[in-house]
């Protein structure tokens, strides 16, 4: 043995009550669950009074580029963290052609920052040499397929740009990603029409994997919304994972019964055999950047032909008939937006659009491009918050027994090159989780929270090593007090470590000991096997 951790509530992942035990840890991998002897010379833990689950697995991530400029992940290891699913949404880093085009599809983005790489092989090689603290799977994400096949366009691919952009996703399938991933709301994708994504799909089903997708989300349509990903997935014959469900509930005038209606169709969907799971952020409101108000064809160019346009009265008035995410999520109510922080003019920090817009003597959306115009040399930092969501959307899809909670964040640092980066749920979506729904709501027991923290999203994966605490699997593990672990971070002040998480081992390696970083980072980056049945 490496390491014992001794006296633990051991909860092993797959739901089952929770037992008294020691574990062994031997090169990475967990050697023994059960009483186990004192060996001299091996180092103990004692975690007397803590529960020992498998490492938290975070499905639903866009660490993609944060985890390149901190490997550390401080923001997810200090929550249980050990692994995370990035290319979500359609948004990632790789393929690329044109890195400045690639920028404006990455969240937590640095000015100044050279991307190197060009393929998922390359970018995948990048982040083992510096050694991130949590392990990493890819998908491949449409975003960049059609950035790099097409640029910036606002219509359906040619026959041309499929054939390149099905060429790039099996190359990045046979690189490693997990699956395929779509943001339909967004501009590179909007024009996306569902025979495209079918066929893309269909590309991604000779591969082990699953299709992730973004909804397309138009206002009035919330059961077309999740029917057109089930029809999608069930006509190529690929697994599906529906990223944030409740989104539909922003959607109608009755959000209850649109989030109602989706988890019905979930359900016929597997009744007929259908492999379809969802995921859920667990904030009450949606989050992105504000230049997604603008149509793709307005942020073609350099910065000074952006400003050109946002300047001119004629452009303008062409944007405005956009429907975009920032739209929807504002649902004709500007109040409903808000700025979360700006750089130009801080005094508009915190504010709603309606409120600038007031000040200013504009309506909405000239309100949203006089700040952009402001902001032009950050035109991809502005976060916006949208508040859309009642808490009841968010429990009913997480009472399902196929949801999984998962950040929709960057995983960031307080201190460091990230410090001044914010992305509401990075430092608390699994704390607030579990707190939330097991100590406050009993809505779900401890170990079902930790099924949908662990082997669920591991399914999913297809790792059988991971997401479970058994003989043989990998030593991801999550060592906390199940009456403390909670989120400290509030919308006003994000970025504050969440409480209660005493241990954290990666791959074997401690890499939280006694509520401390000890600077060792231990994660890998999975690589999916190649082609079906090999």
């Amino acid at each position: 043995m490496d390491l014992i951790l001794r006296n633990g509530y051991v909860l092993d992942g797959t739901g089952a009550p929770a037992q008294r035990a020691d574990v062994g840890v031997q090169a990475g991998r967990i050697a023994e669950v059960g009483p186990l002897p004192d060996v001299p010379g091996v180092p103990c833990l004692d975690v007397r009074g803590l529960v020992v689950a498998p490492g938290f697995i975070d499905i639903h991530s866009h660490s993609d580029f944060t985890l390149m400029v901190d490997p550390r992940a401080v923001s997810s290891i200090t929550q249980g963290v050990t692994l995370e699913v990035v290319g979500n949404c359609g948004h990632g880093c790789a393929p690329v052609r044109d890195p400045d085009l690639a920028r404006t599809n990455l969240y937590g983005c640095l000015p100044g920052y050279e991307i190197t790489w060009r393929t998922l092989a390359e970018y995948l090689e990048c982040l083992q040499k510096l050694q991130p603290a949590v392990n990493v799977a890819a998908l491949v994400p449409n975003g960049c397929l059609r950035l790099a096949a097409a640029g910036l366009v606002d219509r359906p691919s040619t026959v041309d740009e499929m054939r390149e952009m099905k060429t790039l996703l099996a190359q990045g399938l046979e690189e490693g990603a997990f699956g395929f991933s779509t943001g339909l709301e967004y501009g590179p994708e909007r024009a996306c029409p569902e025979d495209e994504i079918v066929e893309l799909c269909k590309a991604a089903a000779n591969y082990p994997g699953f299709y992730a997708t973004h909804t397309r989300n138009r206002m009035g349509e919330p059961a077309e919304t999740i029917a057109e990903a089930i029809r999608t997935s069930a006509a190529a014959g690929i697994p599906l994972q529906i990223s944030h469900l409740a989104v539909v509930a922003r959607l109608a005038t009755d959000g209850r019964r649109a989030v109602e209606d989706a988890l019905e169709q979930v359900d016929e969907a597997r009744r007929q055999g259908q492999d379809v799971a969802l995921d859920m952020h667990t904030r009450q409101f949606g989050t992105t950047h504000l230049s997604a108000a603008l149509p793709p064809w307005a942020l073609e160019g350099d910065r000074s032909a952006v400003m050109a346009r946002l300047r001119e009265p004629a452009a303008r008035d062409r944007m405005k008939g956009y429907s975009s995410i920032v739209t929807a999520l504002a649902r004709g109510d500007w109040s409903r937006i808000v700025l979360y922080r700006c750089h130009a003019q801080p005094g508009f920090s915190g504010k709603s659009i309606a409120e600038i817009g007031r000040e200013l003597g504009l309506d909405g959306f000239d309100t949203v491009c006089e700040i952009l115009s402001a902001e032009i040399e950050h035109l991809h930092d502005l976060m916006i918050l949208g508040l859309a969501y009642q808490e009841d959307d968010l429990r009913l899809a997480f009472e399902h027994p196929c949801c999984m909670p998962g950040s929709d964040a960057t995983a960031l640092g307080p201190d460091g090159p990230l410090r001044a980066q914010v992305f509401h749920g990075a430092y608390t979506w699994a704390a607030w989780f579990f707190r939330h729904f097991v100590r406050e709501t009993r809505t779900l027991t401890m170990e079902e929270a930790v099924r949908r923290l662990t082997s669920l999203p591991a399914q999913r994966l297809g790792l059988g090593d991971r997401g479970l605490l058994r003989r043989g699997a990998w030593a991801d593990l999550a060592v906390f007090d199940p009456m403390v672990f909670s989120e400290r971070g509030t919308i006003l002040e994000p970025n504050q470590l969440a409480a209660g998480m005493t241990h954290v081992l990666v791959n074997g390696v401690v890499a939280l000991k006694d509520g401390h970083l000890t600077g060792r980072r231990a994660g890998r980056v999975l690589r999916r096997g190649n082609r079906a049945g090999q």
